[in-house]
């Protein structure tokens, strides 16, 4: 596999004294800058109980060729074991582009409290996107979410890095 192109996204250091969606919002933004330097699609998610951060990851799928290691997978998994427990109900998951339907399932499945992502993916999101499997009848949990924090930045991170990745293949 070809290396990524260099990243010429930087990170972002939020003040500590608000800890609002923004905040956590960049804390992700930095763990998908790490995705692509890893020359992953850049993705990442944070989890936040409280305003402690339990749970912090990047998408994986390449280095570990596992389809399932998406950020919000991991982060979930993290999330769990730092709390010592499945169920997240008074956890927040940020991440930086809309969950696939494969996560907003996980998100779902473990309780999640609130999901809040960057930007909506028309193809494969799975809260409103494409799907939205969190108005599917019968589910024993909805998620609250809410979108567009910090949308531009990511939205442009991910379409750079394929933009350049589309030009360094020609």
């Amino acid at each position: 596999m070809k290396s990524a192109p260099e990243c010429p996204f930087q990170k972002r250091f939020p003040s500590q004294l608000v800890k609002d969606d923004e905040f956590y919002m960049a804390l992700a933004y930095n763990q998908a800058i790490e995705a692509w330097k890893a020359n992953e699609v850049p993705i990442g998610a944070v989890i936040k109980v409280d305003e402690k951060v339990v749970a912090s990851a990047y998408n994986q799928v390449e280095t570990t060729k596992d389809p399932t290691a998406h950020a919000e997978m991991i982060a979930i998994t993290q999330a769990s074991q730092a709390i010592s427990d499945w169920r997240l109900n008074a956890a927040t998951l940020y991440v930086t582009k809309e969950p696939c339907p494969m996560c907003s399932g996980a998100a779902i499945m473990s309780r999640l409290g609130r999901v809040v992502y960057a930007f909506g993916d028309v193809k494969m999101g799975g809260l409103g996107g494409a799907y939205n499997v969190n108005e599917y009848s019968g589910m024993n949990h909805t998620l609250a979410i809410d979108n567009g924090v910090m949308q531009e930045e990511c939205m442009e991170l991910i379409q750079t890095f394929f933009r350049l990745k589309r030009e360094s293949e020609n």
